[in-house]
């Protein structure tokens, strides 16, 4: 009897203390995911928690009111109606130095990284509503992805436009491509419905992350699973022909949080000829929390793209608005499978550990246009036409380690880790017989052949070790050094016969690199600080140039030297907020790419190149419902030692600048959200892309273009629909003909034609999560 009571009286005691126990849950307002870290603090007793990386927290006892506050959102004060509640948090707008960033794989607050760092956040993502990723990056200052159709892309950052390695496109902070095996176009390999923020490091951040990393690098971040764990669907169509269906959710059960997102993208008939893809992407992500202090993670995406390419233009036909392709066969499918598993330990609070094991399985098949080519004989007489077939796979199967831990002196942080990438690839090419219709200049079909352009297989090995030290000697100085060793090895095998072929039958090639940062920011208080860097970046040759049978010079290792100062001032009590930053690069052996007049491409070393410029973002809030985002680039680059043979002469461009390199790019993009009307969102974007020199001579050059962006939303607040949206966009809005990019060869120049006004129309629904029904706040 006295047992049966006792249990009585630890029920009641656990009711009560249950009852007495508030929970919950914080998330982003705008993208209904996880707020992790944000401070909870009950007003009475003045108790306070913080949220875990999925949201959550818990106060031991009952609160009558609560604050809730984070880096980057308006704080908020509410009144919980239950043991358990969900708060929504509003990001605050014009926190510029206040933004959480990982550039060290690590969250850490914006001022603290001396370097030039933007962010998407998923305000922007959601607000966007972009059937590309060039609509977001190019909000980004110092950004211009060059929108090549159908998700295809190149890209500018501190660089010229360029289809060469000189970028690192990351997600979560691992790169989605092996060292040595870029492709301009890899970003067609992330999935835009899992995205949750963007953070773009301009300049070289080899010391790191590695090679590529020159002009910048790009990391996207997905949800942390359990976040934004209602379901979410959407569709959207413009009046080309565009259809695309998102769907996104989650859910939890104890320690588990599952997250899983995919879209669809399908194209037919659009305003250029000849441009039909389709697209499926889908990811998942599992997070199990052992215990507090150890966590699993399991990553994967696949994503297959399957592409008619048509190929740019010649002046007429752009001129002329005739977008007809001259050639009804070229194209590019895309199988790309990633996967990752990630155990994060915290050993105690200095010190914290994770492992990441990955494997990647890439399959890229083309039959590209800008290989076709027409063979002529000494006078330019047309002889035939030919191009080519080709297949690059690859599979990977690497591990990252980093360790941090925490200094007592002078409140230093050391972080170490090492990088291991062994990627074999093969690629094989066929060559092609072309027919051509010389009239119409119209290329018909083409015949398979038996004979081989290029077919070999390499071992690629990328071993790195990395470590990065962090002090703060006095309270608003942080110092940052950083140095990464990496050996990048090539074992190259060629299954062509030796007299088909210029390589060897067996070639290694070995590039060692050492790649430091240093780098400081100062803390001038109330918002303001300063920051400084030096850092080193490095490009190996890429294997699909080093080896190519149609590549004729030899190609050497390319490094950056890059030097840099920025700062970010507040001003008019938050009102208006400033970003400068400012740089200088130099180039030694640059690897450049050049047009031939058989439109083929070589590349080339550039001896030396310098690279200036000055990227600036402000953003001005005259009221609460308006906010003014002007942001931009000013930039030189130039040949310092740099030549080319032409009809067996050497002419040197010394002092010219780069070909493809505008010396000024802006968006700037003027946001109204009127307190009057809950839910509704208008943006009107302009960019800017002045004249630039088309070819190395400096005697070719595009105009560049202006054009503007419009973009309507609502998204119901209340009653039976809360959480459904619907939003228009008005792409390329005054109808302008422009090129996102032109190219020059000996007998003109080629236009990647930019798509004419394009509405789009899309409409979404948030489905409400259950497992918080009873909170309403």
């Amino acid at each position: 009897m006295k047992r049966i009571a006792m249990v009585c009286i630890l029920c009641a005691f656990q009711s009560l203390y249950a009852q007495q126990q508030c929970s919950g849950r914080v998330i982003d307002a705008q993208t209904n995911q996880a707020v992790a870290g944000a401070t909870i603090k009950a007003l009475k007793n003045s108790e306070t928690s913080s949220t875990d990386k999925q949201g959550h927290f818990t106060l031991t006892s009952r609160a009558d009111s609560i604050s809730i506050s984070c880096i980057g959102y308006v704080s908020k004060v509410v009144a919980p109606e239950g043991i358990k509640i969900i708060v929504s948090l509003t990001p605050s707008l014009n926190n510029l130095t206040e933004i959480v960033v990982s550039a060290s794989r690590e969250e850490q607050k914006r001022k603290d990284v001396p370097a030039a760092i933007s962010k998407v956040d998923g305000l922007t993502i959601k607000d966007t509503r972009a059937t590309a990723l060039y609509q977001l990056l190019n909000k980004v200052s110092g950004v211009y992805m060059v929108n090549l159709g159908n998700e295809q892309h190149t890209m500018a950052i501190r660089q010229p436009i360029s289809y060469n390695a000189l970028y690192l496109y990351l997600e979560d902070g691992l790169p989605i491509r092996p060292t040595g095996i870029f492709n301009h176009n890899a970003l067609y390999e992330i999935n835009m419905n899992s995205v949750r923020d963007i953070e773009v490091f301009k300049g070289p951040s080899s010391s790191l992350y590695g090679s590529n990393s020159i002009g910048g690098s790009v990391n996207f971040i997905s949800p942390v699973p359990g976040a934004g764990a209602s379901p979410e669907i959407s569709v959207q169509g413009d009046g080309y022909n565009y259809y695309r269906a998102d769907a996104s959710g989650g859910w939890s059960q104890g320690k588990l949080d599952v997250y899983a997102a995919a879209y669809t993208a399908r194209q037919r008939d659009s305003w250029q000829d000849y441009t039909d893809f389709d697209k499926y992407s889908a990811s998942i992500k599992a997070s199990y929390a052992f215990t507090p202090a150890t966590r699993l993670l399991l990553s994967a995406t696949y994503n297959y793209l399957n592409t008619q390419t048509p190929g740019s233009l010649d002046s007429a036909r752009f001129y002329g608005q005739r977008y007809a392709s001259n050639q009804r066969f070229t194209y590019r499918r895309v199988a790309a499978f990633r996967a990752s598993t990630r155990l994060d330990h915290t050993w105690n609070a200095s010190n914290a550990t994770f492992v990441t094991a990955f494997f990647r399985d890439n399959s890229t098949g083309q039959l590209p246009a800008y290989y076709i080519s027409d063979v002529r004989n000494e006078s330019k007489q047309y002889l035939r036409s030919v191009g080519q077939e080709n297949d690059q796979s690859f599979n990977s199967y690497g591990l990252l380690i980093q360790h941090r831990t925490n200094i007592n002196f002078l409140n230093s942080k050391l972080i170490g880790g090492f990088y291991l990438d062994n990627s074999p690839s093969t690629f094989n090419a066929n060559f092609l017989s072309i027919d051509k219709d010389l009239a119409n200049n119209y290329y018909t079909g083409y015949t398979k052949t038996d004979s081989l352009i290029d077919d070999y297989r390499i071992k690629l090995f990328n071993t790195a070790a990395f470590v990065q030290y962090e002090l703060n000697p006095v309270s608003p100085l942080r110092i940052v050094a950083g140095l990464r060793y990496d050996n990048v090895r090539y074992n190259f095998r060629n299954s062509l016969p030796a007299d088909q072929t210029k390589y060897k039958q067996q070639q290694k090639d070995n590039y060692n690199i050492i790649a430091p940062k240093f780098g400081a920011t100062y803390d001038l208080g109330k918002g303001r600080g300063v920051y400084a860097n030096f850092s080193l970046g490095f490009q190996p040759p890429e294997t699909g140039t080093l080896y190519n049978s149609r590549q004729v010079d030899r190609l050497k290792q390319a490094t950056f030297y890059n030097y840099e100062i920025g700062g970010w001032l507040p001003l008019l009590n938050r009102k208006l907020a400033l970003e400068l930053s400012a740089y200088n690069m130099d180039g030694k052996n640059e690897i450049i790419s050049v047009l031939g007049a058989d439109n083929t491409t070589q590349n080339q070393n550039a001896g030396a190149t310098r690279h200036t410029g000055m990227e600036y973002n402000l953003i001005v809030m005259p009221a609460a419902s308006w906010q003014v985002r002007i942001g931009g680039t000013l930039a030189r680059h130039t040949y310092l030692d740099y030549s080319e043979i032409l009809s067996g002469k050497t002419i040197s461009y010394d002092g010219n600048r780069m070909a493809n390199a505008p010396s000024w790019i802006a968006n700037t993009e003027l946001t109204w959200k009127p307190a009057f009307i809950e839910g509704f969102r208008s943006a009107v974007e302009w960019q800017h892309l002045n004249r630039y020199y088309i070819n190395s001579a400096n005697f070719k050059s595009y105009q560049g273009y202006d054009v503007f962006n419009l973009r309507l939303g609502y998204e119901l607040k209340s009653g039976f629909a809360r959480s459904a949206g619907m939003w228009l966009n008005a792409i390329n809005l005054t109808d302008k003909l422009y090129a996102t990019n032109v190219t020059a060869n000996q007998y003109g120049a080629t236009y990647n034609a930019a798509a004419p006004r394009t509405f789009s129309l899309g409409i979404s629904i948030h489905l409400q999560n259950k497992r918080y029904a009873n909170a309403n706040l």
